[in-house]
Protein backbone atom coordinates (compact mmCIF):
# COMPACT_ATOMS: atom_id res chain seq x y z
CA UNK A 1 0.00 0.00 0.00
CA UNK A 2 1.35 3.42 -0.90
CA UNK A 3 0.78 6.88 0.34
CA UNK A 4 2.46 8.44 -2.46
CA UNK A 5 -0.20 11.01 -3.64
CA UNK A 6 1.48 11.66 -6.85
CA UNK A 7 1.52 8.04 -7.79
CA UNK A 8 -2.22 7.69 -6.39
CA UNK A 9 -2.85 10.49 -8.86
CA UNK A 10 -0.59 9.04 -12.07
CA UNK A 11 -2.82 5.83 -11.50
CA UNK A 12 -6.18 7.20 -11.69
CA UNK A 13 -5.43 9.63 -14.40
CA UNK A 14 -3.96 6.85 -17.01
CA UNK A 15 -2.59 3.55 -14.94
CA UNK A 16 -0.61 2.79 -18.49
CA UNK A 17 1.27 5.95 -18.36
CA UNK A 18 2.04 5.60 -14.13
CA UNK A 19 5.19 5.28 -13.07
CA UNK A 20 4.53 1.03 -12.11
CA UNK A 21 6.76 -2.45 -12.56
CA UNK A 22 6.01 -4.04 -15.82
CA UNK A 23 4.54 -6.72 -13.45
CA UNK A 24 2.33 -3.99 -12.09
CA UNK A 25 1.16 -3.00 -15.22
CA UNK A 26 0.43 -6.58 -16.36
CA UNK A 27 -1.31 -6.99 -13.18
CA UNK A 28 -3.57 -4.36 -13.71
CA UNK A 29 -4.00 -5.12 -17.89
CA UNK A 30 -5.72 -8.28 -16.34
CA UNK A 31 -7.54 -6.30 -13.66
CA UNK A 32 -9.28 -4.01 -16.48
CA UNK A 33 -10.05 -6.90 -19.14
CA UNK A 34 -11.83 -8.71 -16.14
CA UNK A 35 -13.76 -5.41 -15.23
CA UNK A 36 -14.53 -4.53 -18.81
CA UNK A 37 -15.76 -7.73 -19.88
CA UNK A 38 -14.57 -10.86 -17.80
CA UNK A 39 -15.59 -12.75 -21.22
CA UNK A 40 -12.88 -11.72 -22.70
CA UNK A 41 -10.34 -13.00 -20.50
CA UNK A 42 -8.06 -15.82 -22.15
CA UNK A 43 -5.44 -18.31 -21.40
CA UNK A 44 -3.26 -16.39 -22.81
CA UNK A 45 -4.17 -13.56 -20.45
CA UNK A 46 -3.13 -15.80 -17.44
CA UNK A 47 0.01 -16.63 -19.44
CA UNK A 48 0.83 -13.39 -19.35
CA UNK A 49 0.85 -12.93 -15.75
CA UNK A 50 2.63 -16.03 -15.13
CA UNK A 51 5.45 -14.72 -17.27
CA UNK A 52 5.14 -11.63 -14.70
CA UNK A 53 5.70 -13.66 -12.25
CA UNK A 54 2.72 -14.66 -10.48
CA UNK A 55 1.68 -18.12 -9.77
CA UNK A 56 -1.48 -19.71 -9.55
CA UNK A 57 -2.29 -18.50 -6.17
CA UNK A 58 -1.21 -14.73 -7.00
CA UNK A 59 -4.02 -15.02 -9.98
CA UNK A 60 -6.29 -16.60 -8.07
CA UNK A 61 -5.85 -13.83 -5.51
CA UNK A 62 -6.24 -10.90 -8.23
CA UNK A 63 -9.07 -12.43 -10.11
CA UNK A 64 -10.93 -13.24 -6.56
CA UNK A 65 -10.26 -9.11 -5.52
CA UNK A 66 -11.24 -7.68 -8.38
CA UNK A 67 -13.95 -9.53 -9.00
CA UNK A 68 -15.32 -8.60 -5.05
CA UNK A 69 -14.51 -5.33 -5.40
CA UNK A 70 -16.75 -5.30 -9.02
CA UNK A 71 -19.51 -7.01 -7.06
CA UNK A 72 -19.11 -4.80 -4.38
CA UNK A 73 -19.23 -1.38 -6.30
CA UNK A 74 -22.37 -3.43 -8.39
CA UNK A 75 -24.27 -3.63 -5.42
CA UNK A 76 -23.59 -0.16 -4.22
CA UNK A 77 -24.52 0.93 -7.47
CA UNK A 78 -27.70 -0.39 -7.53
CA UNK A 79 -28.82 0.99 -4.11
CA UNK A 80 -27.25 4.69 -4.35
CA UNK A 81 -24.99 4.04 -1.74
CA UNK A 82 -22.06 7.31 -1.80
CA UNK A 83 -24.74 8.98 -3.78
CA UNK A 84 -26.35 12.24 -2.33
CA UNK A 85 -29.38 12.00 -0.81
CA UNK A 86 -31.59 13.25 -3.78
CA UNK A 87 -29.88 10.21 -6.12
CA UNK A 88 -30.41 7.49 -3.77
CA UNK A 89 -33.55 5.76 -5.22
CA UNK A 90 -32.85 2.25 -3.65
CA UNK A 91 -32.47 3.83 -0.56
CA UNK A 92 -36.02 4.65 -0.19
CA UNK A 93 -37.41 1.68 -1.53
CA UNK A 94 -35.38 0.00 1.22
CA UNK A 95 -36.60 2.44 3.75
CA UNK A 96 -40.38 1.34 2.60
CA UNK A 97 -39.40 -2.20 2.49
CA UNK A 98 -38.72 -1.86 5.99
CA UNK A 99 -41.33 0.08 7.21
CA UNK A 100 -38.59 2.90 8.28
Amino acid sequence: MTLDKGLVEALEKDYTAAPITAQERTMLDYVVKLTKDATKVSKNDIEGLRKAGFDDRGILQIALIASWFNYINRVADALGVGRDQSQSFAAEGAEAALGE
